[in-house]
Formats: structure tokens, C-alpha cells, sequence
């Protein structure tokens, strides 16, 4: 008998690639349905191909259901991300999808760069950077590949449009928590 959090999980990914394939024109499984999808919820999802990033794209708040977060974030990840050329139907066999929730961001209190490093936690918190019109975050799983806070700020720096080690008083930095699922690679 599966846990309740696995159960959630399956159903999240069952959700998000649905959501990819009815985009694909291919038949949709049976509705997917619980009352806590209804709940508010800001999701990630995360699509790779053979280890490798295919599209990542979610909220960092939550502004609409869980369920339909899921959705509109699934189907952005595989056709809209910036980065990669929209998904093909050749390509969803070999795609896993991922999920992950976020908690609400709650703000970091630091003095200058040096405190905010001393503030990061490696594999716990996703960061969300903000300079004037510069915003940028990275989940929790970003550390995987970039294990040490001062390598993490910088391209987290980078990603905002900034330069890796420009610093301002002006910066913004907030931490967030993940629930993550995902498929099983095959």
C-alpha cells in the first residue's frame, strides 16, 4: 500500500505529463481527481531526458490551484521553455517529469555577501535573488550541481542577469523549501 505523500507524488506526475501529452494530441487517461489538487499550490516542473535538463519551468507563488499549477507548468516546461525547442511526441517516452512544491519564500536577513553564504543551505533551500528589475531562482536541486554556496550565488548571479560576483545592498534573497517527485528513469 503506497504512503499517502507517495500516492500524492504519482498523482502530481501522472497530472503534469497528462497535461504534455493531451498538448501532444495524444488520448487522455482517465480524469485525475482529489480534493487537494483544489488547494492552492506553486509548483516546478522539471523535465529531462538521459540525466540532462529538457525544460524547467513553475511558480514561486501560488496564485492558482495546485492542480492547475501543475498543469499549465507541465505543458510550459515542454513547449515554452526559452531554452530548448518545443517537445516532440518522439520524445515523451523518453522525458521524465518532475514535481516539485514549494513552500511560501520567506526572506533572508544578511549583513553583506559574506553573510548570506554563511546563511545558505546546501541541499535544503532554493534561493530566489532580486535586484531592482533582476529576479532569478534555483531549486534545491541545483546544489546537486553546484555543491558550494559562493559557486551557487554566482550562478545564481548570472542567471539574474548580473555578474557573478557583483554584490549591492539593494539584493534581495529569500529561501524556499521543495517537496519533490519524480518518475523512476526507465
Amino acid at each position: 500500500m503506497p504512503t499517502k505523500d507517495k500516492a500524492r507524488g504519482e498523482t502530481l506526475l501522472r497530472l503534469a505529463r497528462a497535461a504534455i501529452a493531451q498538448r501532444l494530441g495524444q488520448s487522455a487517461t482517465e480524469p485525475i481527481e482529489a480534493a487537494w489538487l483544489d488547494q492552492p499550490g506553486a509548483v516546478f516542473v522539471t523535465l529531462t531526458q538521459h540525466g540532462k535538463l529538457r525544460g524547467c519551468i513553475g511558480s514561486l507563488e501560488a496564485r492558482r490551484t495546485l492542480g492547475e499549477d501543475v498543469e499549465v507548468n507541465a505543458r510550459a516546461a515542454a513547449f515554452d521553455d526559452p531554452r530548448f525547442p518545443p517537445l516532440s511526441a518522439a520524445e515523451l517516452a523518453d522525458t521524465r517529469v518532475e514535481v516539485s512544491i514549494l513552500s511560501a519564500a520567506e526572506p533572508i536577513r544578511f549583513t553583506d555577501r559574506e553573510d548570506a553564504l554563511r546563511q545558505l543551505r546546501p541541499g535544503i533551500d532554493g534561493i530566489i535573488l532580486e535586484y531592482g528589475p533582476h529576479r532569478a531562482t534555483f531549486l534545491p536541486q541545483v546544489w546537486e550541481q553546484l555543491p558550494e554556496p559562493e559557486q551557487f550565488l554566482a550562478h545564481l548571479m548570472i542567471k539574474a542577469g548580473l555578474p557573478a560576483y557583483y554584490w549591492s545592498e539593494g539584493i534581495r534573497l529569500y529561501r524556499y523549501t521543495v517537496e519533490k517527485f519524480k518518475e523512476a528513469e526507465t
